[in-house]
């Protein structure tokens, strides 16, 4: 989570509600990590704030390594995995010409994701809400039957064909 967004900074109390690990075995992670070189931190008070160390040697490697394994696109496949009806999933625009490319600005804003079939919209919200929460991000979700990318004819069909797009493993 915090090497996902070199911009970033997190207090350690943010990291333990967003990952759901207890907050002694952050603080234990946070310190292997500042020993390491991986993670600088600073206080504000009785507040721990902590960074990423875009100057360590390994910052490219191992970014470019957890955003594959734990970032946007592992985090949403994995949530939209329980959705019933969920056929084929996206991600498109800013996020998608990020994916892959280390090194490059990690891009600000929503994320923009195409599910195909006919999910349970409840369950769809619940699960993308719990992912929004662990990524930090804002989801918006375009909902389309399960042949519309091969035969969808609308205007934002032609757009999201013509741009880059991931399909998520689901």
């Amino acid at each position: 989570m915090v090497l996902g967004d070199p911009d970033q900074e997190l207090s350690l109390t943010e990291l333990s509600a967003r990952t759901g690990a207890p907050h002694p075995s952050v603080h234990r992670e946070i310190e292997r990590a500042e020993r390491a070189g991986l993670v600088s931190s600073r206080r504000i008070g009785n507040t721990r704030l902590v960074r990423a160390n875009t100057a360590s040697p390994f910052y490219a490697s191992l970014t470019d390594l957890l955003t594959r394994a734990f970032g946007v696109p592992a985090t949403l496949a994995a949530a939209l995995r329980s959705v019933v009806g969920v056929e084929e999933a996206y991600l498109f625009g800013a996020w998608a010409a990020y994916h892959g490319r280390a090194g490059d600005e990690r891009p600000g804003g929503d994320v923009d994701l195409l599910v195909l079939g006919r999910p349970d919209r409840s369950s769809l919200y619940e699960a993308l809400g719990a992912a929004e929460e662990r990524l930090g991000l804002a989801v918006q979700v375009t909902v389309r039957e399960s042949g519309w990318l091969r035969s969808g004819s609308d205007s934002f069909h032609e757009t999201f064909t013509g741009r880059p797009m991931l399909q998520l493993e689901l």
